[in-house]
């Protein structure tokens, strides 16, 4: 069964971080490419963006975080995707995260990071390559 449509992102802000110019800049390039964008704000739990992945019928999930806690953030959405069975959305994210924790990361099922300096293309063009990339034929 071959999935339509343009890809859907769910962009989200999780935890205290208050600045989200970053994840905006992100959501703009990301529709501008054509996708579906649903951007959740700033303050969203964990719980709040897997919801709103599953609702939206999501492709992936990309988290921008700049306020340091990275590792139980991107931990805790991936916990509960397993537990909601909902493991074939791809989370992705950025901010500013140490290069040492972006292995340990992506062992955990963060399919991709992106630091500081990474363009919007490159962005765009991660999520064209790999979101969806067993769908259709």
């Amino acid at each position: 069964m071959g999935v339509t449509g343009p890809i859907r992102v769910v962009v989200a802000k999780p935890g205290l971080d208050g600045h989200d110019r970053g994840a905006k800049v992100i959501a703009r390039a990301l529709r501008d490419a054509g996708m579906e964008v649903i951007y959740t704000g700033l303050h969203q739990t964990p719980e709040q963006i897997v919801d709103t992945a599953i609702q939206e019928d999501a492709d992936a999930i990309g988290l921008s975080i700049l306020s340091g806690a990275h590792n139980t953030l991107f931990a805790k959405v991936i916990e509960l995707l397993k537990e909601r069975e909902a493991e074939d959305i791809k989370v992705f994210g950025g901010g500013i995260i140490p290069e040492a924790d972006i292995a340990p990361l992506k062992e955990q099922g963060v399919a991709e990071i992106f630091t500081p300096g990474a363009t919007t293309t490159s962005i765009v063009d991660w999520v064209n390559a790999n979101v969806r990339q067993t769908a259709g034929a």
